[in-house]
């Protein structure tokens, strides 16, 4: 006897239309969902994020991100531009915006059915014409059932993706900007320690031409020695430190080989004439944060997926296996009669054990895990958008009382130190030290202009999203969703 079985493969797609809006054609466009990243990103930042997906657009985007450089110090908003452009961990992101959709376009298709054939044949292989064709078709009915369901999933899945794309997106542009801040106020401090390196040189060249007249003891020369020492290595780290900070601006903008060679300015803009008022950003951050909107469609998710298992309780696997049988006999004749007989049958697992109470408690508990996640996220959404102005209004206070404080009564300190110094009233080491009292102030005062150039730059992210830990938002939420999904 010999026996043969050739299995055959067919998809079909269906097109679907869920809530008026996304169609399988949608998924299956190449850019699907960006258009609502690039809006978000727009409405956020004001700037242009693009999705390279061949090498034409990749040409495009390369001369522009050349033109964009070109400046002799790029500003904070080129380097934003410059980020969203050109950063290959977003175009990352991107990619997996795509595979979202492709996973939501494969869920509007039906499940591929199975298709076995038997040959039969009696005698010699070759001689005896084959006597029966039998053949079944498999498809698994629950799949069938449960399809909107699915795709309905697929499609939260896929809108929660648009949603992630753009909260990297905004996350790289606030990383940025504060990464260009804290580039400039470091260099901004490199050049004030120069000049008090300049005042400490000074001193220490004065202190050893007194200590070789007698005019100043051991004790004082090595004061002024050991503090021009001590400053040194001061500026020494702050140098390090702004070559470091410029290093991760340049990693944010996804820059290398010979497009390291920019440059930043050395000071940072002066203050503001007055503070923005953000008297409802709370419920601006509840209405556009990035982050909040993904934790709803977790919790969706994981209620979709909760009607999923109520549905599948009982049944968890339905299978209607439909075929024909055709088998073929030769008459006394000598003719040859065919005779094609069809064949149904219903396979099921029969729910003896498991009622699928379990399953049931576990989506349940997923949900309510969920809502409790979501209702925490939205408390700490207001509280952030909160903290955030508050730093934004309190820094500029500080800050303005150094630039029109402190700053001002050191430089008057000076003048008058000096004016003494000319009608020989006050020694040259008083001079000095309150030349350095100057420069300490002005180091003080980038502090606080960086602070409040800082907490500025936090504010956006405070109502749309992107702040600080971005990556990780709507995670506990979305775990909630996945511990609880059951069904097919």
């Amino acid at each position: 006897m010999m026996r043969a079985t050739v299995k055959l493969a067919a998809a079909l797609a269906l097109p679907l239309v869920l809530g008026g809006c996304v169609s399988a054609s949608e998924y299956a466009a190449k850019n699907a969902g960006f258009s609502a990243v690039e809006a978000k990103t727009t409405e956020a930042v004001g700037k242009q994020t693009v999705w390279i997906q061949n090498q034409q657009h990749a040409r495009v985007v390369s001369d522009r991100v050349k033109t964009l450089m070109a400046k002799k110090a790029i500003d904070v908003e080129t380097a934003v531009q410059v980020a969203l452009l050109n950063n290959k961990g977003l175009q990352a992101a991107y990619a997996d915006l795509g595979d979202s959709a492709a996973d939501a376009w494969q869920s509007t298709m039906l499940v591929n059915p199975t298709v076995s054939v038997g040959l039969t044949g009696i005698g010699t292989p070759g001689l005896e014409a084959f006597k029966s064709v039998e053949g079944m078709i498999a498809n698994n009915i629950l799949a069938l059932a449960t399809r909107d369901r699915n795709i309905a999933i697929a499609d939260t899945g896929f809108r929660r993706a648009q949603l992630n794309a753009a909260l990297r997106t905004l996350q790289l542009a606030s990383d940025t900007r504060r990464a260009w801040i804290n580039a400039v106020a470091a260099w901004e401090t490199v050049a004030q320690l120069n000049q008090a390196q300049a005042a400490a040189d000074a001193a220490s060249e004065l202190a050893q031409e007194l200590g070789k007249s007698g005019a100043l003891t051991k004790e004082g020369q090595a004061r002024e020695h050991v503090f021009y020492a001590e400053l040194a290595g001061q500026t020494a780290k702050a140098r390090l430190e702004a070559r470091l900070a410029k290093e991760e601006l340049t990693r944010l903008m996804g820059l290398w080989g010979s497009g390291i060679d920019y440059q930043v300015p050395n000071r940072l803009p002066q203050l503001p004439k007055g503070i923005m008022k953000r008297d409802l950003i709370e419920a601006e951050a509840l209405q556009r944060r990035v982050d909040l909107q993904m934790a709803k469609l977790d919790l969706e998710a994981t209620a979709k997926s909760y009607r999923l298992t109520e549905a599948t309780r009982y049944v968890t696997d339905l299978e209607l296996l439909t075929g024909f049988e055709s088998e073929r006999e030769k008459e006394e004749e000598g003719d040859v009669k065919t005779e094609t007989t069809g064949q149904a049958e219903l396979e099921f697992v029969i729910p003896i054990f498991d009622s699928g109470r379990a399953r049931m408690r576990k989506a349940e508990l997923a949900y309510m895990r969920a809502a409790n996640l979501l209702a925490e996220k939205a408390v700490n959404v207001r509280s952030e958008a909160r903290s955030a102005y508050q730093a934004y209004r309190a820094n500029y206070d500080i800050a303005r009382h150094y630039r029109n404080s402190v700053v001002p009564l050191r430089t008057k300190i000076e003048e008058e130190s000096l004016l003494t110094y000319n009608a020989m009233i006050t020694n040259t080491f008083e001079l000095l030290a309150d030349s350095r009292e100057k420069v300490n102030a002005n180091l003080l005062a980038v502090d606080a202009k960086r602070d409040f150039w800082l907490a500025e730059a936090n504010l956006a992210p405070a109502i749309y999203g992107g702040g600080a830990g971005a990556a990780a938002g709507g995670t506990e939420v979305a775990a909630a969703a996945e511990s609880g999904g059951g069904g097919h």
